[in-house]
């Protein structure tokens, strides 16, 4: 069965590429000089998080969202 989970990408000028956040899994992060590198390792990171995760029996006690959107507002 494959799970989906949310992830914000933006671009680090420093870094000059793209940095990933796995929503709702704290810590996990990664990055890529490209959208579609930083999508693989995302995955990557994401795999590794839960193995990591079950492997030490901690139990994930918060919601994961999996239907979510993202958007912005302009204030003032």
């Amino acid at each position: 069965m494959v799970e989906k989970y949310g992830v914000v990408f933006f671009w680090d000028e420093e870094y000059k590429g793209y940095v990933a956040e796995a929503v709702g899994l704290p810590g996990c992060f990664s990055q890529g000089k490209t959208m579609e590198e930083a999508i693989e390792n995302i995955k990557d990171a994401i795999k590794g998080y839960l193995y990591v995760e079950q492997k030490n029996k901690r139990l994930l006690d918060y919601t994961v969202p999996k239907n979510y959107f993202l958007g912005e507002v302009s204030v003032g």
